[in-house]
């Protein structure tokens, strides 16, 4: 096996099985987590409406999106959800904490988007079911999907930050 294909494989397994896990949690509730009735509850501190229905979208992202990462099955469609899952982590639930990862900060998210967004951009490599299948994306593409998977992150971390916004009634004008 080429050392690139070697190199994109252990990226792929890295970063997709710790998102996976990290879905199996949300989920399940293995590994200590909260399972799926714990995962709304966050996304209601948070302040996502409807709770429920961003909590299986987050946990779908990063169980789904990390085994089809990890196998390499529809690489960038996968990495892409990763990437946008990665942002909504960032903004809405390390950034105010600062960088490092000892005050839960951003740095761990970060290390793993960056690891999507470079398979993302990399493609599958030839150890990879997109191979075994004949699916080829264009770098091109790649590339576009790397821009709809920051913008669609951004505007669902804004969502809690609109919806907690006043509305302007002709009463209070």
């Amino acid at each position: 096996m080429p050392t690139f294909d070697a190199a994109v494989l252990v990226l792929r397994l890295g970063v997709g099985l710790i998102f996976a896990a990290h879905g199996a949690q949300k989920v399940f509730g293995w590994w200590g987590g909260s399972g799926f009735g714990g995962w709304v509850a966050v996304m209601v501190r948070m302040g996502f409406r409807p709770p429920w229905l961003f909590a299986a979208i987050a946990a779908g992202a990063e169980l789904v999106g990390g085994l089809a990462l990890a196998i390499g099955f529809l690489t960038p469609l996968a990495a892409m959800v990763i990437v946008g899952q990665s942002m909504v982590i960032i903004f809405r639930a390390h950034w105010p904490r600062g960088f490092f990862n000892r005050d839960n900060g951003f740095e761990f998210p970060l290390a793993l988007v960056s690891g999507a967004i470079a398979a993302l951009l990399l493609g599958p490599g030839d150890v990879s079911v997109d191979t075994v299948i004949g699916l080829a994306i264009p770098p091109e593409i790649r590339v576009w999907l790397l821009g709809l998977g920051v913008v669609g992150g951004l505007l669902a971390a804004a969502i809690p930050r609109i919806l907690a916004r006043p509305v302007a009634t002709p009463e209070s004008s």
